[in-house]
Parts: C-alpha cells; structure tokens; sequence
C-alpha cells in the first residue's frame, strides 16, 4: 500500500493507495488531537492528500461542527471513479485491501458515520458491512431504501443518529487492536 501525506494550515491529510494507484483505500485529515469521526462512503472520487472534493470539504466542515479532532474517509468500494455508473463497470471495484482497512478503521473511530447513499446495494456491499462491522453504525437519514444517505446532501442541521440495525448472529468478528488504524 502506498501512504502520502501532506500538511498546511494545521492540518495533516494522509492517503492510502494500491501500487496501481487506481484504488484509494483511505484519506484522513487531522486538524487536533480530539475524538475521530470516520465516514463510510460508496467510492473514492478526485480527492487525495493534496486537496478535498465537495465531499470530502462538506464531510470535514461537519466533522468541525460537531466537535471531532480529526476525520477518516474509507469506502465500501475502493476504485477510484467520479460517477457510480463508471464503478459498476470494472470487474474488481472493492479492492483487495479495502476491507481489512474499513474494520481497522471503524475500530480506532470514535464513531463511524455510513453515508454511502443508494449505490451501495451494488454487489450487496451496503449490507453486506452493515452486518461485518461490529459495534454501532450512526447516519443522517435513511433513504426510502433504508440506505444511509450521502452527506453532499444532507443539510449541516442534520445530527447523526444511531442505526438501529437488526443483529446477525452469526456476526463473530470483533475489534482487535487495529494494525493500519494508527500507524
């Protein structure tokens, strides 16, 4: 996995990539030692540790206002791509590495935020990690699909609120010490 990290104005912004480059696993931006917030999105689009998309600036301006030091940024699907239909047209859009960074991360989150909107039924992803990250889940609103809606459009007003999930019992994964979470 390739790190790159950058800081200016305080704050220190890292990226997690494949070696292709193709896949972003994770983007964070810390701006103080507080509590840490980590979005889980539907797929990385232009942002990187250089700068932020309207998404990334719209989820760090929440993570602001609701008193957290820092935000993380991991996805059900790592392939990088600005529109969903371009996502579901390459073959292995998850990304071999994804899902070990999305429970290493929820784990090390102070809360973790799904806000992957209603492309995240694609390959049942939405769903399927409701069901393998262990502990709560919040959101801003729940589509009439009962997915959790993307942050670009919820207003700042909206508070998260814990998603009441039903309990798979056959769900044994636990967190451990997470070994990317901190490094």
């Amino acid at each position: 996995m390739i790190e790159r990290s950058h800081q200016s104005d305080g704050i220190l912004s890292r990226a997690l990539y494949s070696p292709c480059e193709r896949y972003r696993y994770g983007l964070e931006r810390r701006w103080s030692d507080g509590r840490l917030l980590l979005y889980v999105m539907l797929n990385p689009s232009t942002a990187d540790e250089l700068r932020n998309d309207p998404t990334i600036e719209r989820c760090q301006r929440r993570a602001v206002q609701l008193g957290f030091g820092a935000l993380r940024i991991a996805n059900l699907f790592a392939w990088r791509a600005t529109r969903p239909e371009d996502l579901r047209r390459t073959d292995a859009p998850v990304g071999k590495d994804n899902d070990a960074l999305l429970l290493d991360w929820h784990c090390s989150a102070d809360m973790t935020l799904a806000a992957w909107g209603v492309h995240g039924a694609h390959m049942g992803r939405g769903p399927q990690m409701t069901q393998t990250l262990p502990g709560p889940l919040h959101h801003l609103g729940l589509t009439q699909g009962g997915h959790p809606r993307h942050p670009l459009y919820v207003p700042y007003a909206t508070r998260p609120v814990p998603w009441e999930l039903p309990v798979d019992g056959n769900n044994s994964i636990n967190c451990a010490p997470p070994a990317l979470a901190r490094s």
